[in-house]
């Protein structure tokens, strides 16, 4: 009974957070998916955080260079403080795959580093040789969380 009452709190947090009305909030059930996946990821918000790496860079508009970091919440949300100031739509809409991987592995309680591809994405520039400006990429990985700091990562 008690994993109930608080798996409840955590789903009463969630639609308190984002503006659901008690209309909506009956639309989510036991056993509906996304009742699960808010649940987990509340679990893995304080254990881990995504991120992305710059491994590669060449005449970058935005000005990357390698070894900058994109750092996001496990719901995806970019931790602005923890990133380059200048967030480039062509590189990171390619985000958009990996992150609901690692979501979905979250939400089913798996290892969420384990997702088989896309660790590493590409903006959609493709670079002056072939009829672009530049060319950047990014390696994503899932990090652990440290008390006191948004997230540790491993070099």
């Amino acid at each position: 009974m008690g994993i109930l009452i608080e798996e409840n709190k955590i789903f009463r947090r969630y639609a308190d957070r984002v503006g659901y009305r008690d209309a909506e909030r009956e639309h989510i059930q036991e056993g509906d998916p996304r009742l699960r996946q808010i649940r987990q990821l509340a679990r893995a918000a304080a254990r881990y955080a995504i991120a992305a790496e710059v491994v590669k860079a060449h005449h970058c508009n935005s000005g990357y260079r390698v070894g900058d970091r994109f750092i996001l919440d496990v719901d995806g949300n970019f931790l602005t403080k923890l990133c380059p100031p200048r967030l480039c739509v062509y590189l990171i809409s390619q985000l958009m795959v990996p992150v609901a991987l690692i979501n979905e592995r979250l939400s089913e309680g798996l290892d969420p580093d384990q997702f088989h591809f896309m660790h590493q994405v590409r903006c959609l520039d493709v670079g002056g040789e072939c009829g672009g400006y530049g060319e950047v990429m990014l390696e994503i990985k899932v990090v652990p969380r440290i008390k006191g700091s948004p997230a540790s990562i491993p070099d």
